[in-house]
């Protein structure tokens, strides 16, 4: 196994962890992200924020929170980073698109998902809920603008 210059090691590192069905758990499992990929890695933060939110469903909307546990999967290497949460079930499908208003507090986890990750899906599978995300770095040098040569579309 090598390290990456993020400080974690980056040969397809795995890390799995069950957790109570509980609010709590939510902060655990972002601590969990945050410690396998290092604060330095270019994906952390967004990680950390979609690992929050797939976490939070399994608590809030799954029989997870309802007693239950569910299971957090890290998997990464130096360039690209998969996460999954299976929770316990629900009678419903995972994610549906409900209206929300500017002063919701929640309801935005399934457009963050969008908005952020690579790949994203779920699958339900013997009575429950596996959600996942994958991120990459982008690899191509011509895509990075050096500080004082952006240019703007006219």
């Amino acid at each position: 196994m090598t390290t990456s210059g993020y400080g974690r090691a980056d040969s397809g590192s795995d890390r799995v962890l069950h957790l109570a069905g509980d609010p709590d758990a939510v902060a655990r499992a972002r601590r969990l992200v945050s410690s396998a990929l290092g604060a330095g890695h270019p994906l952390h933060d967004d990680c950390v924020l979609l690992t929050s939110e797939i976490a939070t469903n399994a608590v809030v909307h799954s029989d997870s929170g309802d007693g239950g546990t569910f299971k957090l999967s890290v998997s990464f290497s130096a360039d690209w980073v998969r996460i999954a949460v299976q929770d316990a079930g629900s009678l419903d499908p995972p994610f549906g698109w409900r209206p929300s208003s500017p002063l919701d507090t929640g309801g935005r986890g399934l457009l963050l998902l969008e908005a952020l990750a690579h790949r994203w899906g779920f699958i339900r599978e013997a009575g429950t809920n596996n959600v996942w995300f994958e991120m990459h770095i982008d690899l191509n040098p011509s895509a990075v603008i050096p500080p004082g040569n952006l240019r703007v579309a006219r």
